[in-house]
């Protein structure tokens, strides 16, 4: 017996050995090193113009949209080229075909128009199918955490409204990129910062997606700047254009090529492949579920405070939040406080707390769900939140606001995320490779304005051989029935992404948006505030030192909250954290332009006509125009 353990004690010392050989001879340095200045964590201009202007989460999908735009495209045509660059260029975090909230204002008309961009749960998804496999969550690392893809829709939908150019003259760039490559910036060095070990576990759970964003050598670490090429991607979109190709070439309006795309990726050739794909590995989406996808445009939700107007999307995302924050500050003088002083920060902490409890009681898709939209938005519901801030840091959570007929219920948390994940799972989900979102914004020179706020990450298998990632935005639901965002076959989550339009004294004003989860309205608000109560310009705004209050329970599961908990950037933490600690805050501090905080990208006209463009120095974020 002692002689056969020690005979496989030297069999298993020498397989490592080799093992560790082997790893050592592997190619660990830089691929392909390409030039390139980044500009995340860097100092950003303010813009501005007279003719048009974008800004957007990369400097390539904003130089796309501006190449549009100086060919005399429309705000329709640039978000697209844009927002198929940013699938390419910040896939990690705003996959192709994954969601887009997005908001169109038609200056002829002067209306602000919201497009579904998020997809459905598919028909095969229930509380009680998740609950036998044991889970208390929607899993992160799971191929049943996908949601039917919308973006596609988004795009397809938008160009036949206002759309001027094909989607192939539109795709072109993306394509070309996705097959040269491009720089791996600081973003996605970010988001993709893991250990070996994780890496090893990328390239065994998820295997496609370790080959599309590690080129498959799980042992070798990203390096900044690394040439990244995506030529699966490339080809599924010059397929698309392809496909619209025909189409017109067989005599087809630019109407019908669009159609064209969307068929072939909803009922073609793209929706078996992936079909094929869910049944293979056992997920939930079906070839009937894309085939019958809809998405469409709805009246957006609007609210005021003081001579502004907000219009942003319907209770599918969590668009409400900003302006049902401002309505609580409203009337309370912010600007006495002075400027991210711990009274001021305490203030507009509490009423985004408030705020939260009531998006978790009442907001969620409304083709499921009756949401009280008026009454959250008036006077009076306002006033009634505004009555219950304290001059303390709330000790607990606080519950939502009371409206007759409806419950306030908000749940609880509902358990690790974690649950039967084996140890490479469970590290490479903690490494979250892939995350935050990104945003687009654009303003034609006939002064047209589209606005998006596109994500989805690879923490699900993508689609082998396509480049498609369908992400992981069931997370977002909560599998307690009796909350309003619970799972239903065919609803949507309510997704923390979402787009802004502003009016000023009834006339359009600004668009912009944000990536961020739970910050998202949190850095909406700031940067609005610097502006309308502080006076700062739109560059100086999105730039200045930002506060994150973690307090409430967190859209992603498993739905954790940190009571009392406010997150600083170290520049705010210098002079703020004492004196929120003696108001009963747990003070966390992070570093200057943290990307975590946000990434704003706004485009607004001021008072004599001229287009202001800001962008945040926290990511990549990059503004332009004429």
């Amino acid at each position: 017996m002692k002689k056969t353990l020690k005979t496989i004690g030297i069999i298993l010392l020498a397989i490592i050995v080799v093992l560790g050989i082997i790893y050592v001879a592997l190619p660990k340095g830089p691929r392909d090193q390409m030039a390139y200045t980044d500009r995340t964590g860097q100092p950003k201009e303010l813009f501005t113009g007279s003719q048009y202007a974008a800004v957007t989460g990369t400097p390539w999908a904003t130089e796309a949209a501006l190449d549009v735009l100086d060919r005399g495209g429309t705000a329709c045509d640039a978000a697209v080229t844009a927002l198929l660059m940013i699938n390419v260029t910040h896939g990690e975090a705003a996959s192709f075909v994954g969601i887009a909230p997005t908001l169109y204002y038609d200056a002829k008309t002067g209306e602000v128009r919201s497009y579904i961009g998020v997809g459905k749960a598919p028909a095969a998804a229930s509380i009680e199918a998740f609950q036998k496999r044991g889970w208390k969550t929607v899993p992160e690392m799971n191929i049943w955490s996908q949601l039917v893809p919308a973006s596609m829709d988004v795009m397809t939908g938008l160009l036949d409204e206002c759309g001027t150019m094909s989607f192939g003259e539109l795709a072109a760039p993306a394509i070309q990129t996705a097959r040269e490559g491009f720089p791996i910036h600081a973003v996605i060095m970010q988001n993709f910062d893991m250990s070996l070990i994780e890496r090893a576990g990328m390239a065994v759970i998820l295997p496609y997606n370790a080959k599309v964003y590690l080129d498959g050598q799980w042992w070798r670490p990203l390096y900044l700047h690394d040439r990244l090429k995506q030529p699966d991607l490339a080809n599924t979109l010059e397929s698309l254009a392809d496909a619209e190709k025909a189409a017109l070439d067989a005599g087809g309006s630019r109407q019908e090529g669009y159609l064209a795309v969307r068929d072939y990726f909803y009922k073609g050739p793209i929706a078996e492949t992936i079909a094929d794909f869910e049944k293979e590995k056992g997920g939930l989406i079906s070839y009937q579920d894309l085939a019958g996808y809809t998405g469409g445009w709805e009246t957006p939700i609007s609210g005021s405070y003081g001579d502004y107007t907000f219009y942003t999307n319907s209770s599918w995302s969590q668009g409400i939040m900003l302006p049902h924050i401002l309505q609580i500050l409203e009337g309370i003088d912010l600007k006495s406080m002075g400027h991210n002083s711990p009274e001021y920060i305490h203030t507009v902490a509490q009423a985004v707390e408030l705020a939260f409890a009531d998006r978790d009681a009442y907001l969620a898709d409304p083709a499921f769900v009756e949401v009280p939209f008026d009454e959250i938005l008036s006077a009076d519901f306002a006033a009634s939140r505004r009555s219950q801030m304290t001059e303390m840091a709330f000790e607990e959570i606080p519950a939502a606001g009371e409206i007759e007929g409806y419950s306030n219920y908000t749940g609880t948390a509902e358990g690790s995320p974690y649950t039967n994940m084996g140890p490479l799972a469970k590290a490479l989900a903690k490494a979250e490779p892939g995350q935050d979102t990104s945003q687009l914004v654009v303003l034609d020179s006939y002064g047209n304005s589209v606005v998006m706020t596109p994500s989805d990450f690879p923490l699900t298998p993508m689609v082998t051989d396509t480049g498609i990632n369908l992400g992981n935005r069931m997370n977002q639901f909560r599998l307690d029935p009796k909350m309003v965002n619970s799972l239903e076959p065919g609803k949507r989550p309510r997704v923390t992404p979402h787009a802004i339009i502003v009016f000023k004294d009834g006339k359009y004003y600004m668009s912009y948006s944000t990536p961020g989860g739970d910050m998202q309205p949190q850095a909406l608000t700031q940067a609005f505030l610097n502006m309308e109560v502080f006076g700062m310009n739109i560059e100086e705004a999105i730039s200045a030192p930002r506060f994150f209050d973690v307090s409430m329970p967190d859209s992603f599961a498993p739905h954790d909250s940190l009571p009392h908990t406010i997150h600083l950037e170290a520049d705010l933490y210098a002079t703020a954290a004492d004196g929120l600690k003696h108001l009963g805050y747990t003070v966390e501090e992070d570093n200057k332009w943290n990307k975590d905080y946000g990434a704003v990208g706004a485009i607004l006209i001021d008072e004599n006509g001229v287009i202001n463009a800001g962008s945040d120095p926290r990511e990549e974020t990059t503004a332009g125009g004429k």
